[in-house]
Protein backbone atom coordinates (compact mmCIF):
# COMPACT_ATOMS: atom_id res chain seq x y z
CA UNK A 1 0.00 0.00 0.00
CA UNK A 2 1.18 3.51 -0.79
CA UNK A 3 2.64 5.16 2.29
CA UNK A 4 2.90 8.72 1.01
CA UNK A 5 1.47 10.97 3.66
CA UNK A 6 -1.37 13.41 4.18
CA UNK A 7 -4.49 13.65 6.37
CA UNK A 8 -6.80 10.69 6.71
CA UNK A 9 -10.59 11.23 6.79
CA UNK A 10 -10.48 11.56 10.57
CA UNK A 11 -8.26 14.59 10.42
CA UNK A 12 -10.02 15.87 7.34
CA UNK A 13 -13.39 15.92 9.05
CA UNK A 14 -11.93 17.72 12.02
CA UNK A 15 -10.58 20.49 9.84
CA UNK A 16 -13.65 20.73 7.67
CA UNK A 17 -16.39 21.44 10.20
CA UNK A 18 -18.84 24.13 9.13
CA UNK A 19 -19.72 25.10 12.67
CA UNK A 20 -18.55 28.45 13.97
CA UNK A 21 -15.38 27.95 16.02
CA UNK A 22 -15.20 29.20 19.56
CA UNK A 23 -12.25 30.38 21.57
CA UNK A 24 -11.69 28.02 24.47
CA UNK A 25 -9.53 27.81 27.55
CA UNK A 26 -5.93 26.76 26.92
CA UNK A 27 -5.17 23.08 27.05
CA UNK A 28 -1.94 21.49 28.10
CA UNK A 29 0.44 19.13 26.28
CA UNK A 30 -0.78 16.41 28.64
CA UNK A 31 -4.34 17.00 27.38
CA UNK A 32 -3.18 16.51 23.78
CA UNK A 33 -1.29 13.40 24.81
CA UNK A 34 -4.40 12.02 26.52
CA UNK A 35 -6.47 12.49 23.37
CA UNK A 36 -3.87 10.74 21.23
CA UNK A 37 -3.53 7.87 23.69
CA UNK A 38 -7.28 7.38 23.76
CA UNK A 39 -7.61 7.44 19.97
CA UNK A 40 -4.82 4.96 19.28
CA UNK A 41 -6.24 2.68 21.95
CA UNK A 42 -9.73 2.98 20.47
CA UNK A 43 -8.47 2.04 17.03
CA UNK A 44 -6.80 -1.07 18.41
CA UNK A 45 -9.83 -2.11 20.48
CA UNK A 46 -12.12 -1.84 17.47
CA UNK A 47 -9.66 -3.79 15.31
CA UNK A 48 -9.54 -6.51 17.97
CA UNK A 49 -13.34 -6.69 18.15
CA UNK A 50 -13.78 -6.85 14.39
CA UNK A 51 -11.11 -9.51 14.01
CA UNK A 52 -13.08 -11.66 16.44
CA UNK A 53 -16.19 -11.18 14.30
CA UNK A 54 -14.45 -11.85 11.00
CA UNK A 55 -11.76 -14.39 11.83
CA UNK A 56 -9.12 -12.67 9.69
CA UNK A 57 -6.52 -10.05 10.61
CA UNK A 58 -6.23 -6.40 9.62
CA UNK A 59 -3.09 -5.23 7.89
CA UNK A 60 -1.22 -2.35 9.52
CA UNK A 61 0.11 0.54 7.40
CA UNK A 62 1.97 3.31 9.21
CA UNK A 63 2.51 6.51 7.19
CA UNK A 64 4.07 9.93 7.62
CA UNK A 65 3.10 13.34 6.28
CA UNK A 66 5.89 15.63 5.04
CA UNK A 67 4.24 18.77 6.44
CA UNK A 68 3.91 17.15 9.84
CA UNK A 69 2.44 14.14 11.58
CA UNK A 70 1.14 10.91 10.15
CA UNK A 71 -1.08 8.01 11.00
CA UNK A 72 -1.85 4.32 11.06
CA UNK A 73 -4.25 2.74 8.59
CA UNK A 74 -5.74 -0.65 9.45
CA UNK A 75 -7.46 -2.46 6.61
CA UNK A 76 -9.20 -5.78 6.04
CA UNK A 77 -10.30 -6.80 2.53
CA UNK A 78 -12.12 -9.91 1.35
CA UNK A 79 -12.74 -11.13 4.85
CA UNK A 80 -15.30 -13.67 5.99
CA UNK A 81 -17.72 -10.98 7.19
CA UNK A 82 -16.26 -7.74 5.83
CA UNK A 83 -15.68 -7.19 2.15
CA UNK A 84 -13.74 -4.08 3.14
CA UNK A 85 -13.13 -2.61 6.58
CA UNK A 86 -10.93 0.44 7.04
CA UNK A 87 -10.05 2.02 10.38
CA UNK A 88 -7.69 4.97 10.26
CA UNK A 89 -5.91 6.92 12.98
CA UNK A 90 -4.20 10.18 12.09
CA UNK A 91 -2.45 12.97 13.95
CA UNK A 92 -1.43 15.65 11.47
CA UNK A 93 -0.32 19.26 11.71
CA UNK A 94 0.30 22.16 9.40
CA UNK A 95 1.22 25.81 9.29
CA UNK A 96 -1.81 27.03 7.35
CA UNK A 97 -5.24 25.59 6.65
CA UNK A 98 -6.29 25.44 2.99
CA UNK A 99 -8.92 27.94 1.76
CA UNK A 100 -11.59 25.20 1.69
CA UNK A 101 -11.33 24.97 5.49
CA UNK A 102 -11.33 28.70 6.24
CA UNK A 103 -13.94 30.06 3.82
CA UNK A 104 -16.50 30.30 6.63
CA UNK A 105 -13.96 31.01 9.37
CA UNK A 106 -11.45 33.62 8.21
CA UNK A 107 -10.15 34.05 11.75
CA UNK A 108 -8.42 30.65 11.38
CA UNK A 109 -6.54 31.59 8.22
CA UNK A 110 -2.75 31.48 8.51
CA UNK A 111 -2.82 29.77 11.90
CA UNK A 112 -0.84 26.62 12.64
CA UNK A 113 -3.09 23.70 13.49
CA UNK A 114 -3.26 20.10 14.62
CA UNK A 115 -5.94 17.49 14.02
CA UNK A 116 -6.23 13.94 15.22
CA UNK A 117 -8.92 11.33 15.04
CA UNK A 118 -10.12 7.83 14.30
CA UNK A 119 -12.31 7.34 11.24
CA UNK A 120 -13.76 4.09 9.97
CA UNK A 121 -16.14 2.62 7.40
CA UNK A 122 -17.10 -1.06 7.27
CA UNK A 123 -18.62 -2.65 4.17
CA UNK A 124 -19.88 -6.15 5.04
CA UNK A 125 -20.17 -8.93 2.48
CA UNK A 126 -23.75 -9.86 3.38
CA UNK A 127 -26.48 -7.52 2.08
CA UNK A 128 -28.30 -8.10 5.36
CA UNK A 129 -25.48 -6.62 7.44
CA UNK A 130 -25.49 -2.82 7.16
CA UNK A 131 -22.56 -0.62 6.25
CA UNK A 132 -21.47 1.54 9.17
CA UNK A 133 -19.38 4.70 9.64
CA UNK A 134 -17.92 6.10 12.85
CA UNK A 135 -15.41 8.80 13.67
CA UNK A 136 -14.22 10.79 16.65
CA UNK A 137 -11.83 13.68 16.22
CA UNK A 138 -10.10 16.67 17.81
CA UNK A 139 -8.88 19.92 16.22
CA UNK A 140 -6.90 22.85 17.53
CA UNK A 141 -5.84 26.09 15.86
CA UNK A 142 -2.80 27.33 17.72
CA UNK A 143 -3.55 31.02 18.30
CA UNK A 144 -2.74 33.18 21.33
CA UNK A 145 -6.17 32.12 22.54
CA UNK A 146 -6.52 28.62 21.11
CA UNK A 147 -9.52 27.48 19.13
CA UNK A 148 -10.23 23.80 19.70
CA UNK A 149 -13.12 21.42 19.53
CA UNK A 150 -14.18 17.77 19.44
CA UNK A 151 -16.44 16.16 16.87
CA UNK A 152 -17.68 12.74 15.92
CA UNK A 153 -20.58 10.39 15.53
CA UNK A 154 -21.73 7.19 13.86
CA UNK A 155 -24.40 6.28 11.34
CA UNK A 156 -25.87 3.09 9.89
CA UNK A 157 -26.58 2.37 6.21
CA UNK A 158 -28.68 -0.78 5.69
CA UNK A 159 -29.54 -2.38 2.36
CA UNK A 160 -32.33 -4.53 3.76
CA UNK A 161 -33.59 -2.87 6.91
CA UNK A 162 -34.72 -4.38 10.21
CA UNK A 163 -36.58 -2.35 12.80
CA UNK A 164 -34.85 -4.20 15.65
CA UNK A 165 -31.43 -3.24 14.29
CA UNK A 166 -32.39 0.41 13.91
CA UNK A 167 -33.80 0.57 17.42
CA UNK A 168 -30.74 -1.11 18.89
CA UNK A 169 -28.28 1.19 17.12
CA UNK A 170 -30.11 4.35 18.11
CA UNK A 171 -30.64 3.16 21.68
CA UNK A 172 -26.90 2.68 22.18
CA UNK A 173 -26.24 6.10 20.66
CA UNK A 174 -28.82 7.70 22.96
CA UNK A 175 -27.42 6.00 26.04
CA UNK A 176 -23.85 7.07 25.19
CA UNK A 177 -24.95 10.71 25.21
CA UNK A 178 -27.40 10.56 28.11
CA UNK A 179 -24.88 11.50 30.86
CA UNK A 180 -24.06 14.74 29.02
CA UNK A 181 -27.53 16.25 28.72
CA UNK A 182 -31.08 15.13 28.11
CA UNK A 183 -31.22 16.92 24.75
CA UNK A 184 -27.89 15.72 23.33
CA UNK A 185 -29.27 12.69 21.54
CA UNK A 186 -32.19 14.50 19.90
CA UNK A 187 -29.92 17.35 18.76
CA UNK A 188 -27.18 15.14 17.42
CA UNK A 189 -29.63 12.73 15.79
CA UNK A 190 -31.23 15.63 13.91
CA UNK A 191 -27.78 16.90 12.91
CA UNK A 192 -26.92 13.44 11.59
CA UNK A 193 -30.16 13.20 9.60
CA UNK A 194 -29.47 16.59 8.03
CA UNK A 195 -25.80 15.98 7.28
CA UNK A 196 -25.92 12.47 5.80
CA UNK A 197 -28.45 13.45 3.15
CA UNK A 198 -27.97 13.28 -0.62
CA UNK A 199 -29.49 16.57 -1.66
CA UNK A 200 -29.16 15.81 -5.36
CA UNK A 201 -31.31 12.68 -4.79
CA UNK A 202 -33.52 14.11 -2.03
CA UNK A 203 -32.71 10.94 -0.11
CA UNK A 204 -31.14 9.97 3.20
CA UNK A 205 -27.95 7.93 3.10
CA UNK A 206 -29.22 5.52 5.74
CA UNK A 207 -31.07 5.41 9.05
CA UNK A 208 -28.78 7.97 10.65
CA UNK A 209 -27.38 7.87 14.14
CA UNK A 210 -25.62 10.81 15.77
CA UNK A 211 -23.28 13.55 14.52
CA UNK A 212 -21.69 16.45 16.39
CA UNK A 213 -18.96 19.01 15.83
CA UNK A 214 -17.42 22.14 17.40
CA UNK A 215 -17.92 20.82 20.94
CA UNK A 216 -15.75 22.63 23.47
CA UNK A 217 -18.33 23.41 26.17
CA UNK A 218 -18.48 23.44 29.09
CA UNK A 219 -14.78 22.48 29.33
CA UNK A 220 -12.14 20.16 27.93
CA UNK A 221 -12.75 17.35 30.42
CA UNK A 222 -16.49 17.15 29.69
CA UNK A 223 -16.16 17.45 25.91
CA UNK A 224 -13.45 14.78 25.90
CA UNK A 225 -15.51 12.48 28.13
CA UNK A 226 -18.49 12.73 25.78
CA UNK A 227 -16.31 11.99 22.77
CA UNK A 228 -14.88 8.94 24.54
CA UNK A 229 -18.38 7.75 25.38
CA UNK A 230 -19.35 7.88 21.70
CA UNK A 231 -16.20 6.10 20.57
CA UNK A 232 -16.58 3.40 23.22
CA UNK A 233 -20.22 2.83 22.17
CA UNK A 234 -19.36 1.78 18.63
CA UNK A 235 -18.81 -1.95 19.12
CA UNK A 236 -21.85 -2.37 21.42
CA UNK A 237 -23.96 -0.53 18.82
CA UNK A 238 -22.79 -2.51 15.79
CA UNK A 239 -21.44 -5.94 16.75
CA UNK A 240 -24.80 -7.40 17.89
CA UNK A 241 -26.33 -6.43 14.52
CA UNK A 242 -23.54 -8.25 12.69
CA UNK A 243 -24.07 -11.34 14.82
CA UNK A 244 -27.83 -11.35 14.18
CA UNK A 245 -27.64 -10.95 10.39
CA UNK A 246 -24.38 -12.48 9.20
CA UNK A 247 -25.76 -15.99 8.63
CA UNK A 248 -28.98 -15.04 6.81
CA UNK A 249 -29.00 -16.66 3.36
CA UNK A 250 -28.90 -14.38 0.30
CA UNK A 251 -28.49 -14.67 -3.44
CA UNK A 252 -27.54 -12.69 -6.51
CA UNK A 253 -30.64 -10.50 -6.29
CA UNK A 254 -29.67 -9.23 -2.84
CA UNK A 255 -26.01 -8.76 -3.78
CA UNK A 256 -27.03 -6.84 -6.89
CA UNK A 257 -29.23 -4.50 -4.86
CA UNK A 258 -26.47 -4.03 -2.31
CA UNK A 259 -24.05 -2.98 -5.07
CA UNK A 260 -26.65 -0.57 -6.46
CA UNK A 261 -27.25 1.03 -3.07
CA UNK A 262 -23.52 1.26 -2.42
CA UNK A 263 -23.47 3.69 -5.32
CA UNK A 264 -25.36 6.15 -3.13
CA UNK A 265 -22.64 5.82 -0.51
CA UNK A 266 -19.98 6.70 -3.08
CA UNK A 267 -22.03 9.66 -4.32
CA UNK A 268 -22.34 11.11 -0.83
CA UNK A 269 -18.66 10.72 -0.01
CA UNK A 270 -17.48 12.33 -3.24
CA UNK A 271 -20.15 15.00 -3.69
CA UNK A 272 -21.08 16.14 -0.19
CA UNK A 273 -18.69 14.90 2.50
CA UNK A 274 -16.64 17.80 3.86
CA UNK A 275 -13.92 15.56 5.23
CA UNK A 276 -13.32 13.92 1.86
CA UNK A 277 -13.21 17.33 0.18
CA UNK A 278 -10.73 18.73 2.69
CA UNK A 279 -8.47 15.72 2.43
CA UNK A 280 -8.35 15.74 -1.35
CA UNK A 281 -8.10 19.52 -1.70
CA UNK A 282 -5.21 19.69 0.77
CA UNK A 283 -3.17 17.03 -0.99
CA UNK A 284 -4.29 14.35 1.42
CA UNK A 285 -3.23 10.74 1.40
CA UNK A 286 -5.55 9.31 -1.21
CA UNK A 287 -5.34 5.69 -0.06
CA UNK A 288 -6.46 6.59 3.45
CA UNK A 289 -9.13 9.04 2.33
CA UNK A 290 -10.73 6.70 -0.21
CA UNK A 291 -10.50 3.48 1.79
CA UNK A 292 -14.08 4.30 2.78
CA UNK A 293 -15.26 3.33 -0.71
CA UNK A 294 -16.97 -0.05 -1.20
CA UNK A 295 -15.06 -2.57 -3.35
CA UNK A 296 -18.00 -3.50 -5.61
CA UNK A 297 -20.49 -0.85 -6.78
CA UNK A 298 -23.09 -0.57 -9.58
CA UNK A 299 -25.10 2.23 -11.07
CA UNK A 300 -28.25 1.92 -13.20
CA UNK A 301 -30.03 4.54 -15.19
CA UNK A 302 -33.26 5.66 -13.47
CA UNK A 303 -33.83 2.26 -11.89
CA UNK A 304 -36.61 1.87 -9.33
CA UNK A 305 -37.55 -1.21 -7.29
CA UNK A 306 -40.84 -2.94 -7.86
CA UNK A 307 -43.58 -1.85 -5.40
CA UNK A 308 -44.15 -3.97 -2.31
CA UNK A 309 -40.72 -5.61 -2.44
CA UNK A 310 -38.05 -5.63 0.26
CA UNK A 311 -36.00 -3.34 -1.97
CA UNK A 312 -38.83 -0.79 -2.13
CA UNK A 313 -39.32 -1.07 1.62
CA UNK A 314 -35.85 0.34 2.21
CA UNK A 315 -36.78 3.69 0.70
CA UNK A 316 -40.36 3.76 1.95
CA UNK A 317 -39.76 2.80 5.57
CA UNK A 318 -36.10 3.21 6.47
CA UNK A 319 -34.69 6.10 4.43
CA UNK A 320 -36.94 8.68 6.06
CA UNK A 321 -36.14 10.49 9.31
CA UNK A 322 -38.00 8.85 12.18
CA UNK A 323 -37.72 8.41 15.92
CA UNK A 324 -36.32 4.93 16.44
CA UNK A 325 -36.23 5.10 20.25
Amino acid sequence: MNTSAAPSPAASSACASSASPTAAAPISPSDLSAVRTYLTGLQQRIVDGLEQLDGLSFLRDRWERPEGGGGITRLLEQGNVFERAGIGFSHVRGQQLPPSATAKRPELANLPWQAMGVSMVLHPRSPYVPTVHMNVRFFIAEAATPVWWFGGGMDLTPYYGFDDDARHFHTVCRDALAPFGADRYSRYKRWCDEYFFLRHRNEARGIGGIFFDDVSEPDFATAFAMTRSVGDAFLPAYAPIVERRRTLPYGERERDFQAYRRGRYVEFNLVWDRGTHFGLHSGGRTESILMSMPPIVRWRYDWRPEPDTPEAELTRHFLVPRDWV
